[in-house]
C-alpha cells in the first residue's frame, strides 16, 4: 500500500507539472535576412550589403481558465548588415520593441488587442501577395500607401479586435489614438480575410481624417502554381486620388521557387505625370524549411513627377528627385528561427 501511495503521488506531481506548463508558454522567434546588392538610382550605382527587415521577438500565452487566454508579443528590429538596433517607426541604436508591443485577451468572443501592431489592412492585401521576399528590402512593393503611416500615427497606441472565424471569414478592426491635446485625428483600420480552400480573398480599409485607402485582394493556388494580386484606391486632400494594383505569381517545384510580380501606380489626379511601374523577377532555393538562398532583380520606372523608390508605403529612395528610376540586383540569405 505504501508503494502504491508513492506511485500515485508521483503521477499526480507529474500531472500537475504538465498542467502548469500547458497554462503558460513563451516563444522566442525571429528572422535574419541579408542581401548583397548592386543598386542604381538614376545614373548613380552602389554596391553594398543590406538588411531586409531582420527581427526577433517574444510571444506567449497564459491559460486563464474558462476558455479565456492572455497573450503578449514583443518584436524588435535590427540591422543584420551592421548588428545595430533598428526600430520600425523610430530607428534607434539600441534595442526597441517599436515593431510590435501588444497585450491581448482572447476567448470564444475573439481577441481584444492593446498596444503597437501592424495594420491588418496591409496584411490582408499588399503583404499577402508579396511572396518572394515577404515585402522587405529593395524589392518591396513601392506603391502601397497607408494613410495611418503617412499621417504620423504609425502602428502605435492602438485598440484592436479580431473576430473568431465564421466559416473561414475573420474580421479585424482597430483605432489609433492620436494622443494630442489639439488638432490630432484618430486613425481607423478594418480588414477581412476569407479562405475558400484554394481561393483566399481579402479586403482592407484605413482612414485618417479625409485621407483614406481601400484595398481588395485575391490569391489562388492550383498544383504547383500560385497566382494573385490586389487593387488599391487612395484618396487624399492634396494629391487627390490614385489607383494602384499588383499582380504576382509563383511556381514551386522541389526546393525551387520562381517568382514574378508587376505593379502599376496611376498618376495622382492633382499631380500630372506621377505614374510609375515596378516589376520583380526572383528565384528562391530552400535549403531547409527555415533557410533560403535567393536572388532577384527589381526595377521601378518613374514618370517625370513620380518619386517612388526603395521600400513600400511610398518610401523614397535616399536623395531621390522626381523622374529618377530605381533598380537592384540582389543575392541573399534568409533564415527563420
Amino acid at each position: 500500500m505504501q508503494k502504491m501511495t508513492r506511485v500515485v503521488l508521483a503521477v499526480l506531481a507529474v500531472a500537475g507539472t504538465t498542467a502548469a506548463m500547458a497554462q503558460s508558454s513563451v516563444t522566442l522567434y525571429g528572422r535574419v535576412n541579408t542581401t548583397v546588392e548592386r543598386q542604381k538610382l538614376g545614373d548613380v550605382s552602389t554596391t553594398g550589403m543590406f538588411n531586409n527587415s531582420s527581427r526577433f521577438g517574444f510571444k506567449g500565452t497564459e491559460d486563464l481558465g474558462g476558455g479565456l487566454k492572455a497573450g503578449f508579443q514583443l518584436e524588435s528590429g535590427f540591422n543584420s548588415d551592421t548588428g545595430t538596433g533598428s526600430g520600425w517607426t523610430h530607428p534607434t541604436t539600441g534595442m526597441s520593441f517599436a515593431r510590435q508591443s501588444e497585450v491581448n485577451l482572447s476567448g470564444g468572443f475573439g481577441m481584444v488587442r492593446l498596444g503597437n501592431f501592424m495594420p491588418e489592412s496591409y496584411y490582408a492585401t499588399a503583404d499577402y501577395v508579396s511572396m518572394h521576399n515577404h515585402n522587405t528590402g529593395s524589392s518591396s512593393d513601392a506603391f502601397y500607401q497607408d494613410p495611418v503611416w503617412f499621417n504620423g500615427l504609425s502602428t502605435t497606441n492602438k485598440i484592436g479586435y479580431r473576430s473568431p472565424s465564421f466559416g473561414g471569414l475573420t474580421i479585424d478592426a482597430s483605432v489609433n489614438l492620436h494622443e494630442q491635446t489639439t488638432g490630432g485625428k484618430n486613425g481607423y483600420d478594418l480588414a477581412a480575410n476569407y479562405n475558400l480552400g484554394a481561393l483566399a480573398l481579402g479586403a482592407g480599409y484605413s482612414q485618417v481624417d479625409d485621407d483614406k485607402q481601400l484595398g481588395l485582394r485575391a490569391l489562388y493556388t492550383f498544383g504547383q502554381f500560385v497566382v494573385g494580386g490586389y487593387y488599391q484606391r487612395n484618396d487624399e486632400n492634396v494629391a487627390g486620388s490614385r489607383n494602384n494594383f499588383r499582380l504576382a505569381g509563383a511556381y514551386n517545384v522541389g526546393a525551387s521557387e520562381f517568382h514574378v510580380n508587376v505593379g502599376r501606380a496611376n498618376s495622382w489626379s492633382n499631380r500630372a505625370d506621377s505614374a510609375a511601374t515596378q516589376f520583380t523577377l526572383g528565384y528562391n532555393y530552400n535549403l531547409s524549411k527555415r533557410t533560403k538562398v535567393y536572388t532577384y532583380y527589381t526595377r521601378v520606372n518613374n514618370d517625370a513627377n513620380a518619386t517612388y523608390g526603395y521600400g513600400f508605403n511610398g518610401t523614397l529612395a535616399a536623395g531621390q528627385a522626381s523622374g529618377k528610376d530605381f533598380s537592384s540586383f540582389a543575392v541573399g540569405v534568409r533564415h527563420n528561427f
